[in-house]
């Protein structure tokens, strides 16, 4: 079973948070935190996508379903954000599990002496549709110009994928605490074990 701090949630959008599920994608055996139905539920809910309790009879399908969204999601952000086309496969997968995403009932709201639309949820009632609502987030993100600042990590055993919304464009790291600090802690022990090293000290 995962643990709660197994899931990094610094992709800066749900379907980056959800491809981030497969961890070490660069080893041969990447790390799986999806093992189960119950992670992807717990998953789910964390993300705001699945409402907490009620009985999921779409729960045992959604976990092979959800990890193959999950690969398909990858496939196609990083050919798009690389500026190439993504899999007519993938297209087509995307777009039918994006269909099945529930839609917002339309709220009203009195604010300040008027009617304004109220906040609405499109909050999940079981996995499926909740990975539905990844799926419509993937769409999204592949139409927007958003795409060509999806990143992957620069940590030399991360790979986790990101959204770089710095003001220059420029962030290397998933996180600056996790990867950023540990690469630079790496150089600096380097530099001063040469330096330790160097002829005539």
């Amino acid at each position: 079973m995962a643990t709660d701090d197994t899931w990094i949630w610094d992709g800066g959008r749900v379907c980056l948070d959800f491809t981030n599920t497969l961890r070490f994608r660069w080893r041969a055996a990447p790390t799986e935190t999806l093992r189960n139905p119950g992670d992807l539920a717990r998953w789910l809910q964390q993300a705001g996508l699945l409402a907490p309790g009620a009985p999921d009879p779409t729960a045992a399908a959604a976990l092979p379903s959800g990890r193959r969204l999950r690969e398909t999601v990858d496939r196609a952000v990083l050919a798009v954000a690389d500026g190439r086309l993504p899999a007519s496969a993938d297209v087509t997968l995307l777009n039918r599990a994006a269909a099945d995403a529930p839609r917002p009932t339309l709220q009203i709201a009195i604010r300040d002496g008027r009617l304004e639309p109220a906040d609405t949820t499109s909050l999940a009632t079981d996995a499926a549709a909740a990975l539905a609502l990844i799926a419509q987030d993937a769409v999204d993100l592949l139409l927007s110009a958003e795409i060509r600042r999806v990143r992957v990590c620069g940590g030399d055993q991360c790979a986790l994928r990101f959204l770089d919304r710095s003001p220059a464009h420029n962030r290397r790291w998933c996180s600056m605490s996790r990867c950023g600090n540990r690469t630079k802690v790496r150089l600096h022990q380097a530099r001063a074990s040469r330096s330790e090293h160097a002829p005539g000290d």
